[in-house]
């Protein structure tokens, strides 16, 4: 029966081709590795070294807080213009806070987890001062330039796009023509569509390309770049 219906869908094919149509059986997309959870690639790709009684927060927790975090804070209870999920405290210890200003003493994190947050802040150096003040070690994570201008989303949303170079972090302001990215949803559409397509295998098996994956200890130099020609930069320890 498959091999008949096999030799029909290429007959058919081959009719189509001339008229210059194309037919394709289309499949269930999979469940790719990070699509419901960053956890499930962080923890592949970086060791947390996380242990017994460490104190681990969450910096913007958001509706995907880090599974490892025993408190977390976000700066809105209710969804804003950055963060359209409902907030999900996970049965942890929370409070409200702007990242710029943790009411927290010094050192008194074991580990900082700050996941897509830093590429909305307005001041990366008070920002990254803040959460080299608090914690001991952490991990920081934001999207790539590339992932911005592919799915065409960060124009109203974000303010930098960062790269990690040994221990630094940079920071880029974006201009107005990088915010537009491709402007077009062709590829956030391909990705998110319920049918398998390649691209999906594309973008969910090189998460680590889409981006930034910066894990650091006791502290870290922060660059920032204007657009304005201005530069700053600190070194935190």
């Amino acid at each position: 029966m498959n091999e008949t219906f096999n030799k029909l869908i290429k007959l058919a094919n081959a009719l189509s081709h001339k008229m210059g149509l194309s037919i394709s059986l289309l499949k269930p997309r999979p469940v790719w590795l990070g699509e419901k959870n960053r956890f499930d690639y962080q923890q592949k790709l970086c060791e947390f070294n996380i242990q017994r009684g460490d104190i681990v927060l969450d910096i913007g927790s958001g509706g995907d807080p880090f599974p490892l975090a025993t408190v977390i804070t976000d700066r809105f209870i209710e969804p804003s213009h950055h963060r359209a999920d409902i907030l999900v405290l996970d049965n942890k210890p929370f409070f409200i806070s702007a990242i710029e200003n943790l009411p927290l003493k010094d050192k008194s994190v074991d580990f900082v987890y700050c996941a897509h947050v830093l590429e909305h802040v307005e001041d990366p150096i008070t920002a990254c001062a803040e959460i080299t003040r608090v914690g001991k070690r952490g991990y920081i994570e934001t999207p790539t330039l590339a992932k911005d201008f592919l799915f065409s989303w960060a124009d109203g949303m974000h303010k930098w796009h960062l790269m990690s170079i040994a221990n630094k972090l940079i920071f880029f302001e974006y201009g107005q023509r990088q915010l537009e990215g491709v402007k077009s949803k062709a590829w956030r559409e391909l990705i998110a569509q319920p049918y398998y397509h390649p691209i999906q295998g594309l973008f969910y098996n090189n998460l680590d390309l889409f981006n930034v994956m910066f894990m650091w200890e006791t502290g870290f130099e922060c660059i920032v770049y204007y657009l304005d020609g201005r530069t700053q930069n600190q070194v935190f320890s």
